[in-house]
């Protein structure tokens, strides 16, 4: 268990061996990190727990790192793992049912908005996803317009559809996801109906969704 500082650390990114698009690296004593979840600034306590959880519980050696603009947790890897099941983090093949679960619930989140709370609050939604999106530099969904469609327009069955995000972006998402749902609609009901909303994905991939969900500091929020 360790928390540690910017200046502690060498952080590059290099090309992911299966997928188009770079990764983020952290280095430190010569072992080799990714990153598995952002928090902003003000969400220490969040960070902490989330840490906490993945070292105590499920026997992970992660690294928390402060900053003074954001706080974030990296798993620890073997480089020549990365394409297949990574030590810390998912391999492709289930990151796609994954991706697929949460674009279907940020595409129902987004039309409650529209429908019970009007026009102007989902494109407020659409513009907060899209500041979220190009935060956290999440892949195919960093423009207005690629946001856009994301909301509208992809069907999140296909899997060919939906974006390659890494299990980061997916923890980030979610948690942005419930945070915006809350200040929306005043309370967390949205998040208390995961399986209702998943019923259209087939069933393997939706318990598959649904057993990561659980075994993630997610799970006590979105349930």
């Amino acid at each position: 268990m360790l928390i540690l500082k910017r200046q502690d650390v060498e952080i590059s990114s290099i090309q992911h061996p299966k997928r188009d698009q770079k990764i983020l690296i952290l280095k430190y004593q010569d072992q080799t990190f990714r990153l598995i979840s952002v928090f902003a600034a003000n969400q220490e306590e969040e960070a902490r727990n989330f840490w906490r959880d993945l070292t105590d519980n499920q026997g992970k050696f992660c690294i928390l790192l402060e900053e003074p603009d954001r706080h974030s947790v990296w798993g620890r890897i073997r480089l020549e793992q990365l394409g297949s099941a990574e030590e810390g983090g998912t391999d492709v093949a289930t990151l796609t049912p994954l991706t697929q679960a949460c674009v279907l619930l940020l595409q129902t989140l987004y039309l409650d908005i529209e429908d019970l709370l009007g026009t102007r609050q989902a494109k407020q939604f659409q513009k907060d996803i899209t500041q979220i999106c190009q935060e956290w530099k999440f892949p195919q969904a960093n423009t207005p317009e690629t946001v856009e469609r994301l909301l509208a327009q992809i069907d999140p069955l296909d899997g060919a559809q939906v974006p390659p995000w890494e299990e980061h972006h997916l923890i980030t998402l979610l948690q942005e996801l419930y945070r915006l749902g809350k200040s929306y609609f005043g309370n967390t009901n949205f998040a208390e109906e995961v399986e209702d909303i998943l019923q259209d994905l087939p069933a393997s991939e939706r318990q598959k969704f649904l057993d990561w969900l659980k075994q993630s500091p997610l799970g006590k929020q979105w349930h």
